[in-house]
């Protein structure tokens, strides 16, 4: 095919070589490819324990870059040389960089599964390429960065890595075995997973879909349909628009200035959540921590509010029917569901 260059293996390593300088600094590449005029459309990359960065970049700027490191201190320490770090690429990894048809491919793959770790090395990619590509990166361990990339679909995946994630578009799903997720500026279609670390998302917009098993959800200035969960961890941000349905089993709740349709709850812990505008029904529940919710006072709501014990402040204009722990009636009229169920814990209902 015209324009393609396939390399693997030691051939790859000793043509690339070639393209661009080596220094023994960790701050350098050992080998870099130029993608100028190139115009990348597409990026599949793969390693078995290194990092992956993709970033837009004008085309004249595109470029691939990697970096070999070394995993026993004592040879960090001494510096090996280029031609031992050479050897060592050669002996433990297949490495096949291909560009063809607008599409970079750049895969390092072990050539066997029992690694000498005393002489273990891992490789990690910068790829800096046109905006407007998709992606499709894969590594066992190491940690996954993008930005200022809106091509059709970003497909992500590393084993423990963390995710740091900026200025995306499209359809963006990745996941990590137990990592970190930062996701800042993105949009469309946000599908995001880690089984065990936690999720920072702001000012992210569209459909959006978080999950930790165990880690904290921070929400900020999200707006759109948003689904987060958490399996043990704390739910905490504000300043959300739209709809947002977030769930955790056993951490506290804290949500901020909110603008949105609320679904929430907690098995146990404290819930604080902060109305500014109300949209088409608001339901919290706790089974045993308590609820503290504050709620514009001019709005029509139909309430149904229950807990061990109810206190209530600034309601005015109500009809209906309320005890020490059970409140049913309308506000202003009626109109807005909004739907309480403390359990076994206090509710403190405020109107402002």
């Amino acid at each position: 095919m015209a324009g393609a260059r396939t390399m693997a293996g030691a051939m790859a390593l000793v043509a690339l070589t070639g393209c661009g300088a080596y220094a023994q600094s960790h701050q350098e590449p050992f080998i870099q490819k130029s993608l100028a005029g190139q115009a990348i459309s597409q990026v599949t990359a793969e390693t078995s324990g290194g990092n992956i960065t993709v970033a837009g970049a004008h085309d004249a700027d595109a470029r691939l870059e990697i970096y070999v490191w070394v995993s026993n201190q004592r040879d960090r320490d001494e510096g090996l040389s280029k031609e031992e770090i050479q050897k060592r690429l050669n002996e433990q990894y297949d490495l096949t960089v291909d560009v063809a048809d607008h599409k970079l491919t750049v895969i390092a793959k072990p050539k066997t599964h029992f690694m000498n770790w005393g002489r273990g090395i891992s490789i990690s990619y910068k790829i800096y390429v046109p905006s407007n590509v998709t992606t499709r990166l894969r590594t066992s361990g190491g940690n996954i960065a993008m930005k200022d990339l809106n091509g059709a679909q970003q497909d992500f995946r590393t084993s423990g890595g963390n995710l740091d994630l900026a200025r995306l578009g499209g359809r963006i799903k990745g996941s990590t075995s137990g990592g970190n997720i930062s996701i800042d500026d993105a949009k469309d279609d946000i599908d995001l997973s880690t089984s065990g670390g936690n999720i920072d998302a702001r000012h992210c917009k569209g459909t959006i879909r978080l999950s930790t098993s165990g880690g904290n959800l921070e929400l900020t200035g999200l707006s759109g349909t948003i689904h987060a969960t958490t399996s043990g961890g704390n739910v905490s941000g504000g300043e959300v628009e739209g709809e947002l349905n977030t769930h955790t089993s056993g951490g506290n709740v804290d949500l901020q200035d909110l603008s949105c349709s609320l679904e929430t709850s907690t098995s146990g812990g404290e819930i604080s959540v902060t109305m500014r505008q109300l949209g088409k029904f608001l339901i919290i529940g706790n089974s045993s921590g308590d609820i503290s919710l504050s709620l514009p006072g001019d709005k029509g709501v139909d309430l149904k509010v229950y807990g061990s014990r109810i206190k209530t402040s600034g309601m005015g204009n109500f009809k209906g029917e309320t005890d020490e722990k059970r409140l049913e009636g309308s506000m202003n009229g009626g109109g807005i569901p909004v739907k309480i169920d403390g359990g076994s814990g206090r509710v403190s209902l405020a109107f402002k």
